[in-house]
């Protein structure tokens, strides 16, 4: 059975022998050297394996399946449990093709949230990805590259696991595709599909983890230090969050394996040092500004406050959604909503991942990954331990990490998603081991093993997202009938654009930003402290309406309300305010009229109000 150990102390036995042999043999003088070898059989030697072409084949085509619905409507599909973070997304991926395209800094802008504007770093911006794909969104529009990128996501985190697991960890390929399929498809990934990219696309984690192995043996110091910087810097710009909870994961992982080895641990220290200082110089050169931008620049909070989310035990157990088993017909106790599933392997999974553990406790890896698991899984669970809704208050381990700097933004059920990477090594392992059973003659272990793998995974296959019409934009913005009432100031919804009414974002983006928006869905700074909120901070106008479209009631409006109303549109530099279609919007019109002490006008489907001369 081959492990990352076993098959370094290989290859490091085979290129001694290469490199000493020239020392130690003289060729005769008869020796002839070897004949060249001819052009198709060096087009040979580059031939795809056929195990190689089927598991990304079948990867890809995976993940065309979960998304062909929104595929299939590009044009008018919104991915049903995505909230409104299909149309942030979309804006993030339009604001950074505007900014290449007019030459701005990417970092920031003020086309939401005017006029305080958003710091884009500080926000899941994903640059990684929406920069190099801004032709694609320029060409055809964010709808599209949001959905490559999900695409890509699950298909390519997919291939990057298989590819180090069939290269590094086990002998045979199909093995090595069950650990690939777990990566790329676990009911998280599919999970955060639904609307969270920055999630899906974890296809750099794996290289990064085995830069690192590749330090640790002292393999080209330089260069593999230089190529993990790299790595690193671009995982920042596709996901730190991620990066934050991986690195966690590994780490857990290493100190589990180098317990079993502890000489050996300190010399792959001492070895991988000047390397890991050449990669964090290489790292930071690349991303030292934008991350001052994020912490320090305009519009930086210093963290985000979520309140405990840890996970349900339950939700460990639980079949996700988005799969073949499906889900509980009420799911409010055991997630956050419908993108942060970050859990649900399945009772079946967890029992087989268990006595797999056992059976496979002798190896190294498969004991590091087994205590890893354990770990990422208890961190999720938060403070204290929940079983079935009902908080015992026993205080559990994240309680050590959850006000510590970068861990305080964090959300604590996201750890689940470290078991991952670990489980589907524990089942590399272990098909590669039934695999070599049968193939030495024993068959009935590799029956056993492929009936509960079965079990196991079949009914977390994951099935299409589900995708519905997407609103479409009233003719005030579709026909540019806007152009008449913005000056240079800034369109305000009825009531403020928000994270839970995100859809002018969108409209925004179809006008080519020809408009600013006052509010928006981002984060950014709130209070005195700039702790981190979703969405603007709160001004006593957009209070008001909020509440109005809640109740469908408007409060007293004396003259304090009507002065903070005045205030509010100065504030925001408000050039028209613009009501559609939405909960109550007849009592919202009321207050509107009254707020601002003339009533509104029907156009392009749309109430709006011309407040230029108010200012």
């Amino acid at each position: 059975m081959n492990d990352i150990t076993l098959a370094h102390q290989g290859r490091t036995s085979t290129e001694t022998t290469s490199d000493t042999a020239p020392s130690q043999v003289r060729p005769s003088p008869s020796t002839r050297p070897a004949p060249r070898p001819s052009r198709l059989a060096q087009l040979r030697q580059w031939r795809p394996h056929p195990g190689d072409v089927t598991a990304v084949a079948f990867f890809v085509g995976l993940a065309l399946f979960v998304l062909y619905r929104q595929w299939r409507n590009l044009g008018t599909g919104y991915l049903l449990r995505s909230g409104q973070d299909q149309n942030m997304w979309e804006w993030f991926f339009s604001v950074a093709a505007h900014s290449v395209v007019n030459l701005e800094n990417p970092l920031g802008s003020d086309l939401q949230n005017y006029p305080l504007g958003v710091n884009l770093m500080g926000n899941t911006a994903m640059f990684g990805f929406s920069i190099p794909f801004a032709p694609i969104t320029l060409a055809f529009g964010p709808t599209v590259t949001f959905t490559l990128a999900l695409t890509i996501g699950l298909a390519g985190t997919a291939i990057a696991w298989y590819w180090v697991l069939s290269r590094h960890v086990v002998s045979s390929r199909f093995a090595a595709a069950v650990g690939g399929v777990v990566c790329g498809f676990a009911p998280a990934m599919v999970s955060h599909a639904n609307g969270h990219p920055n999630f899906v696309a974890l296809f750099l984690l794996p290289f990064i983890a085995l830069g690192i192995i590749r330090l640790g043996r002292g393999i080209r110091p330089v260069r593999s230090g230089i190529v993990l910087g790299l790595l690193i810097a671009y995982q920042i710009f596709l996901g730190e969050e991620p990066l934050l909870i991986y690195a966690l994961t590994f780490a857990v992982f290493g100190l589990v394996y180098a317990a079993s080895q502890p000489k050996t641990a300190w010399a792959a220290i001492r070895r991988a040092l000047p390397g890991f200082a050449i990669a964090g110089l290489t790292s930071l050169a690349i991303a030292a500004f934008p991350l001052w931008w994020q912490f320090f620049g305009p519009n930086a909070y210093s963290a985000l406050e979520h309140g405990p989310v840890g996970n349900d035990v339950h939700s460990l157990t639980s079949f996700p959604t988005q799969s073949l088993a499906g889900a509980s017909p009420d799911m409010s106790g055991l997630r956050m909503n419908a993108t942060e599933e970050n859990a649900f392997f399945g009772w079946p999974l967890l029992i087989l991942l268990a006595v797999s553990s056992l059976w496979l406790w002798r190896m190294p890896l498969a004991r590091a990954a087994s205590v890893t698991a354990l770990v990422m899984g208890t961190l999720s669970l938060g403070r204290t331990l929940t079983i079935g809704g009902n908080d015992t208050g026993i205080p559990l381990p994240w309680e050590l990490l959850a006000e510590k700097p970068l861990f305080e933004s964090v959300l604590e059920s996201r750890f689940a998603m470290g078991m991952i990477p670990v489980a589907a090594l524990i089942l590399a392992l272990g098909t590669d081991r039934a695999i070599a059973s049968f193939r030495g003659g024993s068959r009935t272990p590799a029956l056993i093993w492929f009936t509960f793998l079965a079990v196991a995974l079949v009914p977390l296959a994951p099935t299409p997202l589900q995708v519905v019409p997407r609103a479409q934009a009233p003719a005030f913005f579709d026909d540019q009938m806007w152009r008449d009432y913005v000056s240079d100031g800034s369109v305000v919804a009825v009531p403020l654009s928000s994270p839970q009414n995100a859809r002018l974002l969108h409209w925004q983006a179809e006008q080519d930003f020809g408009f600013k928006i006052a509010g928006g869905y981002f984060v950014g700074p709130a209070g005195p402290d700039d702790m981190g909120k979703y969405g603007p901070e709160d001004r006593p106008t957009a209070l008001f309406l909020r509440e109005v479209e809640k109740t469908g009631q408007i409060p007293a409006i004396n003259d304090a309300v009507l002065a903070n109303a005045r205030a509010d549109l100065e504030f925001w530099n408000a050039d028209v305010l613009v009501l559609s279609k939405t909960r109550n919007d007849r009592v919202l019109r009321q207050a509107v009229n009254q707020l601002v002490g003339f009533d509104g006008e029907r156009v392009g489907g749309t109430w709006v109000w011309d407040v230029r001369g108010l200012k």
